[in-house]
């Protein structure tokens, strides 16, 4: 680490954050120097980066001096009280967190999408939230070809997505089931193993959760449009770390699954990944560990004009998370 950037990961031994430090060394970005910070209760833990044993330190408002660029995922409230600290300090905070997605200056970018919003940065640079960045990296190359007025996503969301103590508690309460033993859910609101809820982020007064909002009220932003009409419905399922979605989309005019695919066939950071002859589509097994988002099962919707129907899978820490965040600070 002699080259390059001074980089930090504040929220570094959760579950983000640990896929930070793998990707940060699978795409070779260039690091001088990398400082790991995370709460009191990690001090002192000890982590691997390109062949050196690293401490985590504590995460402190003056904890950013030297630094660069400042990855962040320690959730929403760690980052409204430091990234100001970091960018402060002379860093640029990408940040992971719902604290500064809707802010309007603050850019909200998927790079295979809005990569030029990067420029417009005022020191802090947020990640969308990773159901939203699933839907979009497929969605947006469809409507710049042929113009998407709706689409309503269904979808089957990881434990991932509430961290790493969700994933053990899904681990946990599997065991136990087998096991025929009592367990009692601490993180999550129900039991997980052999079950499934919807969204359990906290619900408006017309009865949207939180997660579903996101996905319309993101999408507008990033796409800088919002006459495109979203829903969402997110449920959680029993997975570990792979979001599952089924999108039903409009678009202006009549589109053949067969213009879809030639259109996703060379879109960024998407994968056609199907075989129809054995019934055989992307499952989150299949996207665990991948970076593209996995698509595919693209038919028309035969109750709707102009419409399809079109199936993805997305790994939640990866795509959803630290890679994008990994890709942003490339673009920097």
């Amino acid at each position: 680490m002699s080259t390059g950037y001074h980089v930090a990961i504040v929220g570094a031994t959760g579950a983000v954050g640990q896929e930070f430090i793998k990707v940060l060394q699978q795409r070779r970005f260039p690091v001088k120097k990398l400082t790991l910070l995370a709460s009191s209760r990690s001090v002192g833990k000890k982590m691997e980066y390109a062949g050196e044993t690293l401490e985590v330190k504590e995460l402190r408002e003056d904890s950013f001096e030297g630094v660069d660029i400042a990855l962040f995922s320690a959730g929403g409230s760690r980052s409204k009280q430091f990234a100001p600290a970091a960018v402060k300090s002379g860093a640029v905070v990408v940040d992971n967190s719902s604290a500064f997605r809707m802010d309007p200056e603050v850019p909200l970018v998927i790079p295979e999408i809005n990569p030029e919003a990067v420029k417009e940065h005022k020191g802090i640079i947020a990640v969308p939230n990773c159901s939203t960045i699933a839907m979009l990296v497929p969605l947006y190359p469809l409507h710049k070809a042929f113009g998407v007025k709706r689409v309503h996503a269904s979808t089957y969301q990881a434990s991932s997505g509430a961290g790493a103590a969700a994933m053990e508690e899904l681990l946990e309460g599997t065991r136990a089931y087998l096991e025929g033993r009592e367990f009692t859910p601490k993180v999550l609101p129900y039991p997980y193993a052999f079950n499934l809820f919807p969204h359990n982020s906290a619900l408006d007064d017309d009865g949207y959760c939180e997660e579903e909002v996101k996905m319309i009220r993101e999408t507008h932003k990033i796409l800088r449009d919002d006459r495109i009409r979203v829903n969402a419905t997110c449920v959680r399922v029993p997975v570990l770390r792979a979001h599952s979605e089924a999108l039903n989309i409009e678009f202006s005019r009549d589109v053949s699954p067969s213009q879809a695919y030639e259109v996703l066939a060379s879109a960024p950071g998407v994968e056609i990944h199907e075989d129809w002859s054995k019934n055989r589509f992307a499952t989150p097994m299949d996207a665990t560990g991948k970076d593209p988002v996995l698509v595919g099962r693209i038919r028309r919707d035969k109750s709707n004009d102009n419409s399809l129907d079109l199936w993805l899978v997305s790994d939640q820490l990866l795509k959803g998370a630290a890679l994008n965040a990994v890709q942003i600070a490339e673009l920097l």
